[in-house]
């Protein structure tokens, strides 16, 4: 390695870790000494990606405020250095965060808040698909229609969360008063997807969001439906199960269909 690339490691170690090994390195200015130069780029250091979260927690920061998400922000940073070149990957680990590290984790409606806001980045950024058009179901015979299997579009995914941090999160993004954080009797189940180039989201009741699950590990249509029996009439299972599918297939939620091989 040569004496350049070491002072930059040396250097990008100072910033990252504290270590102090750089400051023999480091000449005083005129005005400031050593210590207080480094400090800058630390504090500079941390603010960017603090900065990079507030874009990707537009909401989460404004149900905080700058004071309290600014805090939150930088002991993420000291929790979770950065270890991707893409800003846009640095609070990936933030739900997780706010989940585990106290005072956040008494306050389980942040990590709900930070775990939507990502869904719908990740959603926003995911891959191209194409989208299953309700003719293409007209081309099935009835006696195969067990045998079928969906492919979710590449933008779709499912989240539960414990708290009315969704309906948080719609008064923040409408400008309206928000109601108070609540912990929920049963989880709420969201639906999260890319319709068009437009994350949006929706709850599931119980039985859709199960059959959402296992219709995405690739449980065929017939299965489903029994699974569905077990929910509520069974005779209307396999009309509820069609009424769910013609409603995915219709917002943009599924790629494919194929008969089980």
């Amino acid at each position: 390695m040569s004496d350049f690339a070491r002072q930059q490691s040396d250097f990008q170690r100072g910033i990252l870790s504290g270590d102090g090994d750089i400051l023999s390195e480091i000449l005083d200015s005129p005005r400031e000494k050593r210590e207080t130069l480094l400090g800058v780029y630390r504090y500079a250091y941390g603010s960017r990606l603090v900065e990079a979260m507030r874009n990707d927690h537009e909401l989460l920061h404004r149900f905080l405020g700058d004071e309290m998400f600014d805090e939150m922000g930088h002991a993420y940073v000291k929790a979770r250095p950065s270890e991707h070149p893409n800003l846009r990957w640095f609070s990936q680990a933030l739900p997780d965060f706010l989940k585990s590290t106290e005072p956040y984790c008494n306050h389980p409606v942040l990590a709900d808040l930070a775990a939507l806001e990502k869904a719908l980045n990740d959603a926003f950024d995911a891959g191209e698909g194409a989208v299953l058009a309700v003719e293409a179901m007209a081309g099935f015979a009835p006696e195969v229609w067990n045998d079928l299997v969906f492919q979710p579009h590449p933008s779709a995914a499912r989240i539960d969360l414990s708290t009315n941090a969704a309906a948080i999160w719609m008064a923040l993004k409408n400008n309206e008063t928000t109601p108070e954080a609540e912990t929920l009797a049963d989880p709420c189940r969201l639906l999260i997807w890319r319709q068009d180039t437009t994350p949006m989201f929706r709850e599931l009741p119980a039985e859709e969001a199960m059959m959402w699950d296992e219709a995405s590990a690739g449980i065929p249509f017939g299965v489903l439906c029994e699974m569905l029996a077990t929910y509520d009439d069974p005779d209307n299972a396999a009309a509820r199960g069609a009424g769910h599918l013609h409603g995915w297939i219709t917002a943009g939620l599924l790629t494919a269909v194929s008969i089980r091989k």
